[in-house]
């Protein structure tokens, strides 16, 4: 037995992501320099005082809150704060530690900016489906510009966990279901925050959370705990964390749940062994709200038990459940942690506060005129607008219904059409809700007098109040109809009779997704289907603007409703943006980054899934003793990649510049792209790889390249994609990262499912 753990303890550390020995630059020389003198003159009590942060109040994420806080910063015992906000609270509170403690040193100050600030932008989800990493990272600078006007600089974003059952409702913070797009946006958010330069006053250091595989927790339910394979973690799901390391994360986040037995936040293997050693990564862990402490209940001991296996762990900063501040200084004298130990993580910590430029200037985030001059400006306002519209996911367009005119007039119908606080989406926290755009107003706003809108409520949002409570919570209240649902229902069909199109606002509320927002049901609610059909038999046009943070059934919508518009959760400009796209002011481009199922029992349902050594025939819906369903197809329906235009593109021409190469070469695949329908559009070229036979099972198809082309009608392009053998890449069943000599198949198109293929060797 000792064997077998000395030889997976090998294999766990050394796999291909090693370490890099870098050299020291004088900068860093003199950071060092300046935090081993500031920790030479600590005692053991002031090092653990780093190790705390607490909340401030203003906002939660659990059930835990912080007391007597200004005691605690003037005691030493506070090394970074969250949900605080404002230049001047931020500027009392940093007061007290540069002006009351001994040693002066300033506090860090963070906040969930996790898809924008003042200025919001789509759920993250949404976000992913621009597919244009240029917006994305402009986005994240918006909103590291605005949290540094309001004294913030750390956030604690971007959240890069691949998920692949929509069941969690967290999969509305992620970007997908893909490593490679995951990675791509990781780096992306990374550098927007970060910018070049950490000490610069409108920066904010990102962390990356939720380290790690949290998005496949099991049964979809949240905080659950996560099994999986060495293959499945390094190639799906550690990816997009690894890129937001290399990319310069600052910090590190540690996830709820456990791995393979070991909750992360005492995984060692996964904090040190991977993060540090494999990794090198140079930054500081946080534990997630009260997560050392929940270590009680996963059954790893008392306080003081787990806040040293934590710490040893590698976690070096505990979020709101001050079992450090409590508990290590015993362990420390009864030699259960070292005291080495502590102080390693409190340099982290301190070099943090440096990089950031706390120590030259402890007030530099509390300007009280850029709180009042960079926030919710025009052009950020202006880039939510686009950011929102180009996130949309037009997902059914029967008989060009979209886009609609502008004149006659609209029927507005649904518990969506009218409720602004919904509109910023989940984990929104800094989102003034009471001045957010409806759906209603967005559409008054900016059609004016063009088109004559008549609103309708139509429905409740959910069939049961408590529930609807329960969706609804912090302040995203939708107003309930108390009347009996067949007079709700015929009031609203009356409406939609004097219209010449209904538009109707359905889905989910904001709080249906997010953390602690699991749902077994991903339908849309049955009183808002009821509505729905009755809609319809009106027999006038419908479009379904579909709110949802996650994939959900719609094989009844798609089968019967003419045009489906999936507006996921839009941010700060919502209504407009939406209106924008209705009426065909912006052509909608986004592309799903999730797999919508045919039903729940499909889940988990991904594109990049391994063959079986009975694979269904292609073309075929059953044939037995074959891997399938006997109720249902295998197919989604909505694939990885899917989304409409009001255009039309045609893909023709494909080629590769050879048919072989070898390791350090490069082929070229090219193919031309024809906008042939009648206006201008925007489509995502996406590149699909299949390594046909490995040492290892490999995915049926792998996104590997994608381009956004914008095109006029009629006009073409071709379109290059450079291969070279590290894009074949993976990891294999010893970890290694390498590219296997063999047989590939290429393909190129418009989704995971309507592709154009080649083939081509690479040789030894």
């Amino acid at each position: 037995m000792k064997k077998l753990i000395v030889a997976l303890t090998i294999i766990f550390t050394f796999p291909a992501f090693a370490q890099q020995k870098q050299k020291i630059s004088t900068a860093d020389q003199k950071m060092n320099t300046f935090i081993s003198q500031l920790l030479s003159k600590m005692t053991l009590d002031e090092k653990i005082g780093q190790l705390n942060l607490l909340t401030g109040g203003e906002a939660t994420t659990g059930s835990v809150m912080s007391t007597d806080v200004e005691s605690k910063i003037k005691k030493g015992q506070v090394g970074g704060m969250f949900s605080f906000t404002t230049p001047q609270k931020i500027r009392k509170a940093q007061e007290i530690a540069i002006n009351q403690t001994r040693l002066k040193i300033p506090i860090i100050f963070g906040q969930d900016v996790i898809h924008g600030y003042k200025t919001t932008f789509p759920i993250p989800l949404g976000l992913s489906c621009t597919w244009d990493m240029s917006l994305i990272e402009k986005t994240a600078r918006i909103a590291a510009i605005e949290a540094s006007a309001d004294g913030l600089n750390w956030t604690f974003s971007p959240m890069v966990d691949i998920s692949r059952d929509p069941r969690w409702g967290r999969i509305s913070e992620g970007s997908g279901e893909d490593p490679y797009l995951g990675s791509k946006i990781a780096r992306a958010m990374v550098k927007g925050f970060q910018g070049d330069d950490l000490s610069k006053y409108n920066t904010i250091m990102a962390c990356v959370k939720h380290f790690a595989l949290y998005g496949a927790a099991e049964g979809g339910r949240d905080y659950n705990t996560t099994d999986m394979s060495l293959d499945r973690m390094y190639n799906d799901y550690l990816p997009p964390y690894k890129a937001a390391v290399d990319a310069g994360a600052g910090s590190v986040m540690v996830s709820f749940n456990d791995i393979n037995g070991v909750p992360a936040t005492a995984n060692k293997w996964l904090l040190t062994d991977v993060l540090r050693r494999q990794w090198g990564f140079n930054g500081f862990v946080v534990s997630d709200y009260t997560g050392v402490n929940e270590l009680i209940d996963h059954g790893l001991g008392d306080l003081k038990t787990v806040s040293a296996l934590a710490l040893n762990a590698g976690v070096e900063m505990d979020m709101v459940g001050e079992g450090f501040l409590t508990t290590l200084k015993k362990s420390v004298q009864e030699g259960k942690v070292k005291e080495s130990q502590v102080t390693n993580a409190c340099r982290l910590i301190l070099q943090a506060k440096y990089k950031l430029g706390l120590f030259d200037d402890p007030f530099r985030y509390c300007d009280e005129e850029r709180a009042k001059t960079e926030i919710l400006k025009p052009e950020h306002l202006a880039l939510a607008r686009e950011a929102a519209a180009q996130s949309f996911v037009l997902l059914k367009n029967e008989k060009q219904t979209l886009p609609l005119k502008k004149k006659g007039t609209i029927a507005l119908i649904g518990p969506l059409a009218n409720s602004g606080p919904n509109m910023p989406g989940t984990w929104s926290v800094n989102s003034d809700l009471n001045n957010t755009l409806s759906l209603l107003e967005g559409m008054k706003a900016t059609l004016g007098n063009e088109v004559k809108i008549l609103h309708s409520l139509g429905s409740n949002l959910i069939d049961d109040a408590e529930y609807q409570q329960r969706a609804t919570m912090f302040g995203r209240d939708i107003q309930r109809d108390n009347r009996p649902e067949e007079e709700v229902v015929k009031e609203a069909v009356n409406l939609a009779k004097k219209a010449d199109v209904i538009v109707a606002a359905l889905g989910e509320s904001s709080e249906m997704s997010g953390e602690s927002s699991s749902r077994t049901n991903l339908e849309i609610p049955a009183v808002q289907q009821r509505l729905l059909k009755a809609l319809l038999k009106t027999g006038k046009p419908v479009v379904l603007v579909l709110f949802t943070g996650r994939p959900l059934v719609l094989n009844w919508e798609h089968e019967n409703v003419p045009a489906i518009l999936n507006v996921w959760f839009g941010g700060t400009e919502t209504g407009k943006a939406i209106t924008d796209v209705l009426f065909g002011d912006v052509n909608p481009s986004g592309k799903l980054t999730t797999t919508f199922p045919q039903n729940v029992g499909q889940i988990p349902l991904y594109y990049a899934h391994k063959n079986t050594g009975r694979p269904l025939e292609e073309g075929k819906w059953f044939s037995k003793f074959r891997s399938n369903y006997l109720d249902v197809s295998n197919e989604p329906l909505y694939p990885f990649g899917y989304g409409l235009s009001y255009t039309s593109f045609v893909y023709s021409d494909m080629k590769l510049s050879r048919t072989s190469f070898k390791p350090g070469e490069t082929i070229t695949a090219s193919i031309t792209l024809k906008n042939t329908g009648t206006v201008a559009g925007k489509e995502v070229v996406q590149l699909y790889i299949r390594d046909l036979v490995g040492s290892s099972t490999r995915p049926v198809k792998e996104l590997k390249g994608f381009q956004k082309i914008s095109l006029n009608p009629g006009e073409h392009k071709t379109i290059n994609f450079s291969i070279s053998a590290e894009d074949l890449k993976f990891y294999n069943s010893d970890l290694k990262f390498l590219a296997e000599p063999g047989d590939f198949n290429l393909y190129i198109g418009g989704n995971s499912r309507d592709l154009n293929m080649l083939k081509f060797t690479l040789t030894k």
